[in-house]
Formats: C-alpha cells, structure tokens, sequence
C-alpha cells in the first residue's frame, strides 16, 4: 500500500473527515436546525438523522440529494449516470420515470442536486426535507464554524500524522485541497498542529462540481503528470472518482466494507493506515 505513496511526487489531501474524523460538530449542526422546525416535528427531525447517520435511511453518504424531488439518488461517480432513485420514505422509481427525470450526465450544483459526500450534508439534507430554508442552513453552519473555535469543542489529532507529514514533505509536494473557507482551514491547522505542513491551500474548491478542472491547474502548477499524484480523502463523489479520471492514484479512507475496485484506487480505514 505504502508503495503508492513513496512512488507519488504529489499528494493531495482533503480536509474535513480526512485529516481530522471528529464528528460531534456535525451533531451540533444539527441539533440547531432542529430547534428551527415546529415543535411536534422536532423528534422526527432528528430520527430521520440519526437513521441517515446509520445508513438505514435513502439518504446517506455516497448518495446525492436532490431537493426539488426529495429523492435519493444513486449516481455512477465514474460515470456520472442516475443508477438508481428512492423517493425520501424508500419507494424506488421505475427506470423508466428515473431515464426521463435524470437524462444523461448528473451535474451537482450546490442548489437543487447536493453529493451527500460527507456528515455536513446530512443535516442540510434533513433540513431541507423538513422545509428549513437555505438562509437557516446557513446561519446554523455559521453558528456551528462559531463553537468550533470555543474550548466546548476539541478536535482529536490523528497519532503520528504530523511526524508522518513532515517526513513526506522532505521528498513530496504536499497540497491541501478543500471546500471550507480559508479563514476556517487555517484555524483547523492551527490546531491540528499541522500549519506551515502544505506546500499550498486551495480553499473553497465546490468540489465535486469543479474538483477536476482545480485538480488540473494543481498538476499544472507544480509540473506534475496524473500517475505522479494522488488524491486522498474520504468523499469518494469529491476527492476519489474526479481523480481516477483525470489518471490520479487515490487512496480512499474508508471504515466500512465497500464494494469498489479500480486499478488506481486503495481503501484504507484511516489515514494512518496510508501513511
């Protein structure tokens, strides 16, 4: 495994989930947006996720939300192409209806078609479900970035990541690569003790919408060639299946059993377990 890693020029990494796995932030996200929901429909707020969280719901990481249908959708990330659609209390469409309604390349775009790629979009997709408007999403998002520079919240540090970092970046170009704003990114670093680690920040990515086109000016910037990179990060839609297709290796931090298999491609179920 280790082998993809000496023999890359480049590493990529993503941040949120890769270079820190707490999730308790994500809770606090979500118990705010709770609050913003009628009363008697609180508690089935948070049932439905905790049952996204679980996995036992349509909606769950890996999958995109669409917002206007209130549908699950299950999409191909290598193809781009609507595999499979379930409504938000679990009735599949027929293929038919699913060919008319999602014809050709599936497009996120931040407002109607959101990859559940990671435990922020969980919350928002509930919200959204519950009727919350964006403009709620948001200031409980900001609220939550808010408690996050408060002694109430602690990030754990991944064992032996720094040590780790700082003897790759004797011999590699190291590039963090994420959607959070800088402001956020850098007080990340800060306490994961990781500031002045990475050769370059590239903050707000929208990944997955424009993850390729910003994975090419970074091979551009540092004169790297694709098989010479490798992507790595926790949101297969994000980080991983963009990088397979631009000639990337990528390394997948991944916990649970998974069913993927590419010849660029290795799962781990942590990041110590790559590095």
């Amino acid at each position: 495994m280790k082998h993809i890693i000496d023999e890359a020029k480049l590493l990529i990494f993503d941040l949120d989930g890769t270079l820190y796995e707490d999730t308790d932030h994500f809770d606090y996200y979500c118990r705010l947006m709770q609050k913003r929901v009628p009363e008697q429909k609180q508690e089935a707020f948070w049932n439905t996720y905790e049952s996204m969280k679980k996995g036992t719901h349509p909606v769950v990481i890996g999958k995109v939300y669409d917002i206007q249908n209130d549908t699950s959708v299950t999409v191909d990330p290598m193809t781009l192409q609507v595999t499979k659609v379930t409504s938000f209390d679990g009735q599949e469409w027929p293929e038919e209806k699913v060919n008319q309604e999602y014809a050709g390349e599936l497009v996120y775009d931040f407002e109607r078609l959101i990859a559940i790629g990671d435990g922020w979009w969980l919350p928002y997709a509930t919200a959204m479900h519950f009727g919350l408007k964006q403009a709620d999403t948001w200031e409980c998002y900001n609220a939550t970035k808010e408690y996050m520079v408060t002694d109430q919240f602690q990030l754990t540090k991944t064992p032996g990541l720094k040590k780790a970092l700082e003897r790759l970046k004797e011999e590699k170009q190291l590039v963090l690569l994420t959607n959070s704003e800088k402001v956020d990114v850098k007080r990340l670093l800060n306490e994961l003790e990781l500031d002045g680690i990475f050769h370059a920040l590239y903050t707000e990515g929208q990944k997955p919408l424009k993850t390729r086109n910003m994975m090419e000016a970074i091979l551009d910037e540092f004169q790297v060639h694709p098989h010479e990179a490798v992507s790595i990060g926790d949101n297969f839609i994000n980080e991983i299946a963009p990088a397979l297709l631009l000639g990337l290796k990528a390394v997948y931090i991944q916990p649970n059993r998974i069913e993927v298999e590419h010849e660029n491609l290795h799962i781990v179920p942590t990041l110590t377990n790559a590095l």
